[in-house]
């Protein structure tokens, strides 16, 4: 079993950075694939990074890539999503999320944080 929980989320200008935390409970933690999605109103959940458990190869969208950086320490249970150059298009609430395989699919995660709220104002 692993618990998630999301926090570093708030309101900022186009632009500007935030760095996501997650920290997990569970002896397991650093055998799961972790990942982040993110879900806009009235829009489906969507896949932003993910990172595997064990060599730290990393993931992303094609919308966050070269802005958002996906990271974890194993040692701190802490999985960290790092957000540079900020659009109005990247408001959404950002959801931690634990696994057993890297994927794009939300159905393939297993454990799911409570989602942090980011806004990004133009």
């Amino acid at each position: 079993q692993v618990q998630l929980v999301e926090s570093g989320g708030g309101l900022v200008q186009a632009g500007g950075s935030l760095r996501l935390s997650c920290v997990a409970s569970g002896r397991t933690f650093s055998t799961y694939a972790m990942g982040w999605f993110r879900q806009a109103p009235g829009k489906e959940r969507e896949f932003v990074a993910a990172i595997t458990w064990n060599d730290g190869r990393t993931y992303y969208a094609d919308s966050v890539t070269g802005r958002f950086t996906i990271s974890r320490d194993n040692a701190k249970n802490m999985v960290y999503l790092q957000m540079n150059s900020l659009k109005p298009e990247d408001t959404a609430v950002f959801y931690c999320t634990a696994g057993r395989m890297i994927a794009t699919a939300p159905s393939l995660y297993d454990y799911w944080g409570q989602g942090t709220q980011v806004t990004v104002s133009s």
